[in-house]
């Protein structure tokens, strides 16, 4: 009797698997109009989530045959996507990091992918909509392994020193990680000038996340109008990245407007911008308007965000 139910539970997760991989299209050479394969934008994502990961990493992560892997490594770094660095105690082995030209590339994959899922839910009613996603939700929850706890982080007003901080390290990672210019250091520099010189410390305030004594991120919060806050500046070091700052200092400009009496919060961010677009939607922003616009050396498609609160 137990045989035959787990040979049922067995059968049930395949059938299940089958349907699934079938309905989203994912057994395709391609995915969607893209000119990646499905482990060539299982790699893609991965690398646009994590910091310098190893191939080594990314290909136990994924479960991927290293030669399989290492021709996908090979074809992106031809194709100018990703850029490889030996690791010092191992030269056979590299660090991955995603280019601009790479991140961008993902950013279309990624909104292609949003697309297809969207135009999925929209033939469904608003109940089957909910109900499916909750199912899906429960699925994650069954299988996920338990996680480890994210790293203590600890959040300070910002003092003398801080902003010079601000800019310069807001400067330096989107250069290094997008390939924008040095105009968009100087938009920081503006923005933190005239938090300065302006600062009302009833309605605005800086948050710097410190791990170990050591500063790793940053958020502001500004005033719009006496009922809109404005977030700005978000930034966390790479070396704090994936540890959930981002998510706290998020939360904490939150819960900030609130006790400062705005209703509404808004920001602006940019389409490539990956993990902070997922940060902000996961903390309630909703995506209300798009532009395509060229700044900072590249072409770009400019975002704004609102929640109320």
């Amino acid at each position: 009797m137990t045989i035959n139910g787990v040979d049922d539970q067995i059968a049930a997760v395949r059938a299940f698997n089958r349907f699934y991989t079938r309905k989203l299209g994912v057994l395709d050479q391609h995915l969607g109009q893209s000119p990646f394969s499905l482990s060539e934008a299982r790699v893609l994502y991965e690398l646009a989530h994590r910091d310098d990961a190893s191939a080594k990493e990314i290909g136990n992560e994924l479960g991927l045959d290293p030669g399989y892997l290492s021709r996908i490594v090979q074809s992106f770094d031809e194709q100018g996507l990703i850029t490889r660095t030996p690791l010092p105690a191992d030269r056979r082995q590299y660090q991955l990091s995603l280019t601009a030209k790479g991140r961008q590339a993902f950013a279309k994959l990624n909104l292609g992918s949003q697309n297809e899922v969207a135009a999925m839910l929209a033939r469904l009613s608003a109940g089957d909509a909910a109900r499916l996603t909750q199912a899906m939700a429960t699925i994650q929850a069954v299988l996920e392994q338990r996680r480890s706890q994210p790293a203590s982080v600890v959040l300070r007003s910002h003092r003398v020193g801080d902003m010079g901080w601000v800019i310069s390290k807001q400067g330096a990672a989107y250069a290094a990680d997008y390939g924008w210019d040095i105009s968009y250091e100087a938009l920081v520099a503006e923005i933190c000038a005239q938090f300065i010189k302006s600062y009302d410390a009833a309605r605005e305030h800086c948050w710097i996340a410190e791990l170990n004594g050591e500063p790793v991120g940053s958020v502001f919060l500004v005033k719009a109008t006496d009922e809109i806050a404005k977030l700005r500046l978000l930034q966390v070091e790479k070396k704090a990245r994936g540890l959930g700052v981002g998510r706290v200092l998020v939360e904490q400009c939150i819960r900030g407007a609130r006790e400062r009496g705005y209703k509404r919060m808004t920001l602006w961010t940019q389409s490539i911008l990956v993990a902070a677009r997922g940060i902000y939607k996961s903390a309630g922003f909703e995506l209300v308007a798009t532009k395509p616009h060229h700044s900072f050396g590249h072409d770009l498609v400019g975002e704004t965000w609102e929640m109320d609160l």
